[in-house]
């Protein structure tokens, strides 16, 4: 069996990093890759462009409708079993807030969606507009919807947020005081007992700057209708897509004094959104804790202990 020509295909290098790490199904996804395409394109009526850059979850590649439309198709890995919840999620959107999606097949991975222009975070704004796009972005996506209790709730998150920081920080043989654990873990345990159903609404779940895009052929840079991607789709309280927002940007926190910068982050949101400081301010200290460990676990020590560095901080008052 002659082995995949990658390079042939334009398959980006963190994209092929995951395929190499699936092993055999990674391997045999790719060898299907040029016919799932194809057999897309004809199903969808595209033609095929480039590869796009961004992602490592999924092919992205570019194309174009039999009416000229601008689109973009993505092919997910194998394993990635989020597929339905995220194309629920932009169901729901319809447009607002997040990408468009036009079409799907879930027994191929494979989504049509509408394009959009560049990554947020590519664009040199400065941390705080590109707080304020993302905000705005998030005002627009929050929706209460028929069928949003279905998604997991902000209380499931905050008890799978207990577990996963303290069996990753004892595997991880204890790479932060204990301290900052048992405070997570605290806040963890409030935030689920304070999920309140009637305040919940359709959350992404992880709308950092690389999640939210430009609009399409809009002259750089643009200042209004950015659009998420990507949604981790839950049911819960505002403050949590706030966090993190509140986890990110850690060389600017730890260029000066952490723990008043962080507060004053927090502030800064709550005036952006209306959405309770305290809350974000919670949220915002378990997920600095579980990006942390999480980045130590996958190799990104420098980067996990910056996370960390900066939880450490947070925690005198």
């Amino acid at each position: 069996m002659q082995p995949v020509d990658w390079r042939a295909l334009g398959v980006p290098e963190a994209v092929l990093g995951k395929v190499q790490a699936l092993g055999p199904a990674g391997e045999q996804w790719l060898r299907d890759l040029p016919e799932r395409l194809q057999a897309l394109a004809r199903a969808w009526d595209l033609t095929l462009g480039p590869v796009l850059p961004g992602g490592s979850a999924a092919y992205v590649v570019a194309a174009t409708t039999a009416d000229g439309a601008d689109v973009v198709l993505k092919v997910h890995l194998p394993g990635y079993d989020d597929l339905g919840t995220e194309i629920r999620v932009l169901q729901i959107a319809g447009g607002r807030g997040y990408v468009r999606l036009l079409r799907w097949d879930l027994t191929q991975g494979a989504m049509l969606q509408e394009r959009l222009g560049p990554r947020l975070s590519t664009l040199g704004f400065s941390t705080a507009r590109q707080m304020e796009i993302i905000c705005a972005t998030l005002e627009q996506a929050w929706v209460r919807a028929p069928g949003m209790e279905t998604f997991p709730s902000g209380a499931d998150k905050a008890r799978w947020l207990h577990a996963f920081i303290g069996e990753l920080w004892q595997a991880l043989d204890r790479p932060c005081s204990e301290r900052v654990i048992e405070h997570a873990l605290e806040l963890c345990d409030r935030r689920a007992a304070g999920f309140d159903p009637a305040r919940a609404v359709l959350v992404h779940g992880d709308a950092h700057s690389a999640n939210t895009l430009a609009p399409y052929r809009v002259p750089a840079p643009a200042r209004s209708g950015y659009k998420l991607i990507d949604p981790d789709g839950l049911f819960a309280e505002r403050a949590y897509d706030l966090a993190i927002l509140m986890r990110d940007w850690n060389q600017e926190l730890l260029a000066g004094d952490p723990l008043r910068l962080g507060r004053e982050r927090a502030a800064l949101l709550s005036r952006l959104t209306g959405e309770d400081e305290e809350l974000i301010w919670q949220w915002g200290c378990i997920e600095r804790v579980s990006t942390g460990l999480l980045l130590l676990h996958t190799g990104m020590a420098p980067d996990g202990r910056d996370y960390l560095r900066v939880a450490e901080a947070w925690l005198v008052e």
